[in-house]
């Protein structure tokens, strides 16, 4: 691999002027700027990105730091955060903390050291995981979906209980009654908010929710199908199911069809997070569609703004998610 020294040997100047021409810190001739630049494309010469914040305090760099890189759900969003960040001239980092407060710790630990600019966290762990948070850190932070105590950034919010309100709502505007909800984990605020958005939905309409028609499993396919699964054994078998997931939505049309359950003729179901994959489910799934696009637009415009040396109050920011009415529901039968 070459380096600055045999570049400017290879140029005929100094290696201070190699540096000045990489890092724009003082005025080159356009001559030498040229000649240099050439030999540094020939010769493909990688500058040091360590070398040059240490010149510049700046690397250009965002840590990313989500719970399970697997899930669509944050996949997309990730796609949407790194599209908004080189748009703007920065890279990303990303790390999954899927495995809990030890290792979302290490991963961020790891991140300060690779002196990033700022740091863009999606937290969805139990309450109990972030005790081990490296608190007042030096770099901007924004925080998407959760906020947690004790850690001073941004935060932008999806409405999650509401997106689960408004899920329900649409079911009870079919007409249909036994409704149950399948979600994840109980002791995540993701499944604590978005089955409150049901709970509160139900009971606006004075209808009670049997203990047995709220199932939790993991936030997967296998936790879809094993939830649904239960629900279709039962006697009280509920007419239409919201499920706080669409990995775990696209689990349970698969156990349904497995029963011969047809949806939605007998069984309508709503998922949430419109991955890219609900649109081509059998039968197509609706789904709550969170705005994706829109919460990492914001998070890196908040971000950089930071980096740049703004000093404005935090800010928190409130989207709203969407309903996307697809072919898995319909009025019962």
């Amino acid at each position: 691999m070459a380096t600055m020294k045999q570049v400017a040997e290879r140029a005929g100047v100094s290696i201070s002027t190699v540096s000045h021409v990489i890092n724009n810190t003082r005025v080159v001739s356009d001559d030498v700027r040229r000649r240099v630049l050439g030999i540094i494309d020939e010769m493909r010469y990688i500058p040091s990105a360590v070398a040059r914040s240490l010149k510049n305090d700046k690397t250009h760099t965002i840590g990313v730091l989500v719970p399970n890189s697997s899930n669509p759900y944050f996949a997309e969003l990730i796609r949407w955060i790194e599209e908004a960040a080189f748009q703007l001239g920065y890279n990303i980092i990303l790390c999954n903390a899927h495995g809990g407060a030890q290792k979302q710790t290490a991963y961020l630990r790891l991140l300060m050291e690779k002196r990033i600019d700022g740091l863009i966290l999606v937290s969805s762990g139990a309450d109990d995981e972030h005790d081990l948070l490296p608190r007042h850190e030096a770099v901007p932070i924004v925080q998407l979906e959760r906020a947690l105590r004790g850690l001073d950034g941004d935060l932008i919010l999806a409405g999650q209980e509401e997106g689960g309100y408004q899920a329900t709502r649409h079911l009870l505007d079919l007409g249909h009654r036994a409704i149950a909800c399948v979600s994840g984990p109980a002791d995540l605020p993701r499944t604590r908010e978005r089955v409150g958005g049901f709970l509160r939905a139900m009971a606006a309409a004075g209808l009670d929710v049997p203990p047995a028609h709220v199932v939790h499993e993991e936030f997967t396919s296998a936790g879809g199908h094993a939830a649904f699964m239960r629900l279709l054994a039962r006697a009280d078998r509920p007419t239409a199911v919201f499920v706080t997931s669409d990995l775990m939505a696209l689990g349970g049309l698969c156990a349904a069809g497995s029963a011969g359950v047809r949806v939605p003729a007998q069984l309508s179901v709503v998922g949430y997070d419109d991955i890219a994959g609900a649109g081509y489910a059998l039968p197509p799934l609706t789904t709550m569609a969170p705005p994706k696009r829109d919460m990492a637009r914001l998070a890196i415009e908040l971000l950089t703004d930071r980096i740049r040396g703004a000093h404005a109050p935090l800010r928190s920011a409130l989207l709203s998610s969407t309903l996307v009415v697809r072919a898995s529901t319909a009025p019962p039968a």
